[in-house]
């Protein structure tokens, strides 16, 4: 007979606060491929989003005492690891973030229904790294704009900015290869 260990989330959480190495091995097991996307959002290079991913997790583990279980611990840990991402690319002096007026000019774009994840993600990458974190926060991870604001040290128009940009540029991208991809079949 085969026994099935039950996952149990606060026990695994409790005993990975007093160190329990096991435990703190489970929660990372189960939690880092997610997380790993998470960094990979941020990061082009999926060895640096590796590393981030291991920063994040050091910081998980030594500040897991300050879970309170109130809200989801998967978005708790995905928190830190956008902000472990974000405090890595200011670092590096890797993000440029403008407030310059734009002008926007509407364009039709087909739907993404047809269009493959691995094709949005390089659209994504594709971007400036200012559009690309904003755009981040702002459509994937949810954050407004005035969080956005605060996190990067920038304006709330700044990080309206950086999104409209983001917007227009995958916009463009978007048509550019649906048309590059339909004009060669």
């Amino acid at each position: 007979m085969k026994t099935i260990k039950l996952y149990n989330e606060k026990l695994l959480i409790k005993k990975a606060i007093q160190n329990d190495r096991e435990a703190q091995e489970q929660l990372f097991v189960r939690h880092s491929p997610k997380m790993l996307g998470v960094c990979r959002q941020y990061v082009k290079d999926i060895h640096h989003a590796e590393d981030l991913l291991l920063s994040g997790f050091l910081k998980v583990f030594t500040k897991l005492a300050t879970f309170k279980n109130e809200g989801s611990f998967e978005g708790w840990i995905r928190r830190i690891m956008v902000n472990t991402c974000i405090s890595h690319l200011r670092k590096k002096n890797l993000v440029n973030l403008s407030d310059e007026d734009f002008v926007f000019n509407e364009a039709a774009t087909e739907s993404l229904e047809n269009t493959s994840v691995t094709d949005i993600q390089k659209l994504i990458d594709a971007l400036p790294e200012g559009y690309k974190i904003v755009f981040n926060l702002f459509a994937i991870e949810g954050f407004k704009h005035s969080e956005i604001a605060s996190n990067l040290g920038i304006s709330v128009s700044t990080s309206k900015t950086q999104l409209f940009r983001a917007r227009k540029l995958l916009q463009k991208n978007y048509i550019k290869m649906n048309t590059f991809e339909h004009g060669n079949k």
